[in-house]
């Protein structure tokens, strides 16, 4: 994979609309026919707007991935007493200038944001790619947990939360992470697809270029870092999957997989709208911070809070 083409097409490719982009991203998965990872990566280095634009008072945080990568991460102050902090990772493209405002509610609630640009994104230096992303995710928990120690707030609820690309990264590093209950008191995800090689698949069927192409992706991608093999793997773990039965780009089924695969304690949430907007839902926010109350309570281990709504897909 040429890596200066890959960054030029990143940096164009992000900065193109939401839809303009869905309708290219089937001729850019011919390019996944190399078995290279790092396409599931369109970063932008702009920023577009920060949390003072909107009213929020923030932090720039620098830190360090485990080899020496430098990232870029913004801390957003909660509104009122903080209630609990939220580690938030987004989705495949541009960076957190564009997605921190589907955090913003959580902030008006009352938790705390840490909102992490992987490696490439943002003002974070580097070349996205997997599995080298697992570390820059590492290194933001780290951070984190570390702020919230220092903060003199140990036992403050701690949740890590994901949107689409960011959700599936989410499962598998909470599976590699081995002290992560230690850390964290839940999981929640939002449109995550199950497995690499099946959404290359899916979206390289869509269009009639990419038609043929759609089984060389599949066999051709590999399968070492699939949250449908991690989510298995999670006991104890809170864990509340969200997806949309009308998302087009990440379609319901895969939330089903995961959810259906998944190890207890966990919940799953169908929404209907497009795709990573269910906290849109008042309804939706309400079951949120519901999770986040129920497993907030340290006293209590995560596995007797078996969720008493668990709903099969």
């Amino acid at each position: 994979m040429n890596v200066q083409w890959n960054r030029a097409t990143s940096k164009l490719v992000g900065r193109l609309p939401q839809r303009l982009f869905t309708k290219l991203l089937p001729v850019l998965l011919l390019l996944l026919l190399s078995g290279c990872t790092r396409l599931f990566f369109y970063p932008m280095q702009q920023h577009i707007m920060v949390p003072a634009t909107l009213g929020y008072n923030y932090q720039d945080i620098f830190l360090r991935a485990s080899d020496e990568t430098r990232l870029h991460a913004w801390l957003i102050e909660p509104i009122g007493p903080p209630r609990g902090t939220i580690y938030f990772l987004h989705g495949n493209a541009e960076n957190i200038s564009t997605h921190f405002r589907a955090t913003l509610w959580l902030v008006d609630k009352g938790y705390e944001v840490f909102a992490l640009d992987y490696r490439g994104y943002g003002l974070s230096q580097g070349t996205p790619d997997v599995p080298e992303v697992f570390d820059d995710i590492a290194a933001g928990a780290r951070w984190i947990t570390q702020h919230v120690s220092a903060a003199g707030q140990a036992h403050r609820p701690l949740f890590l939360y994901g949107q689409s690309l960011g959700a599936s990264l989410a499962i598998t590093f909470a599976q590699r992470e081995a002290t992560f209950n230690e850390q964290f008191n839940g999981l929640i995800t939002e449109a995550a697809f199950a497995r690499y090689d099946t959404i290359a698949q899916d979206i390289a069927a869509r269009n009639w270029f990419t038609w043929g192409a759609q089984y060389p992706v599949r066999w051709l991608i590999g399968r070492h870092y699939d949250p449908l093999d991690a989510i298995a793997q999670l006991p104890g773990t809170p864990k509340l999957l969200i997806h949309s039965s009308e998302d087009t780009i990440i379609p319901y089924r895969f939330g089903q997989a995961l959810f259906k695969a998944a190890s207890e304690p966990r919940q799953m949430l169908t929404t209907t709208g497009p795709h990573i907007n269910a906290a849109a839902d008042p309804a939706v926010r309400s079951a949120m911070l519901a999770f986040m109350r129920r497993y907030a309570r340290p006293e209590i281990s995560p596995v007797q809070l078996l969720s008493d709504n668990q709903t099969d897909p």
